[in-house]
């Protein structure tokens, strides 16, 4: 709700209130929005206890665009063009924060804290704000049915890496760990 009151009012100071329609209109067309926002789609392929930096990524990728994003760091064309040309392939393995970080450095953006007991996503970005930024979306977390605290886990796990235009679902490549942790679709009409 904060990131939706943020981008009012610098819509607003801008000149340019129909740019929030005009979003809403194209996350709709790819996926992305749901009448719950951002998180809707979200919660359809990441597990339960996923937070918060998963939307303020999609947020992000906006405010890039709008020249509002102040990164960290941005890649050069060429490291951006060797990181999206080999993260298909290099998702296709589990893999963890640490992996992330000494395979393509450090983030543009770190959604979350550096806290390693809770998860967070990091953005990459080209040195183009129209490029799509590549968002790694890692997750700390147990069981369904297990005490939420501690995590399992020394330090987050890789779910997906997310990138490029057209649809959401299209943009997301799953780890194994990934897939493992989809939330299963179960019809709210037949017994549990």
């Amino acid at each position: 709700m904060a990131l939706r009151i943020l981008l009012d009012h610098l819509l607003f100071i801008e000149r340019q209130p129909e740019a929030w329609s005009e979003l809403k209109q194209v996350w709709e067309e790819q996926g992305l929005w749901t009448p719950i926002g951002p998180s809707g789609a979200f919660q359809d392929v990441f597990p339960a206890q996923a937070d918060c930096c998963e939307v303020a990524s999609v947020y992000a990728e906006f405010a890039q665009r709008r020249g509002w994003l102040k990164p960290d760091r941005v890649l050069t064309a060429e490291e951006y063009e060797a990181l999206t040309g080999r993260v298909r392939g290099w998702a296709a393995v589990d893999r963890t924060w640490t992996d992330v970080t000494v395979e393509f450095g450090p983030s543009s953006v770190l959604f979350g804290g550096n806290n390693p007991l809770y998860g967070k996503t990091l953005g990459y970005l080209s040195e183009n704000p129209q490029h799509p930024m590549v968002v790694f979306h890692l997750w700390n977390g147990n069981e369904p049915g297990a005490e939420p605290w501690p995590p399992k886990h020394e330090q987050p796990l890789l779910l997906a890496v997310r990138f490029g235009g057209g649809s959401f679902r299209a943009s997301l490549i799953f780890t194994p760990e990934g897939d493992r942790r989809k939330p299963t679709a179960q019809d709210p009409c037949l017994p549990q």
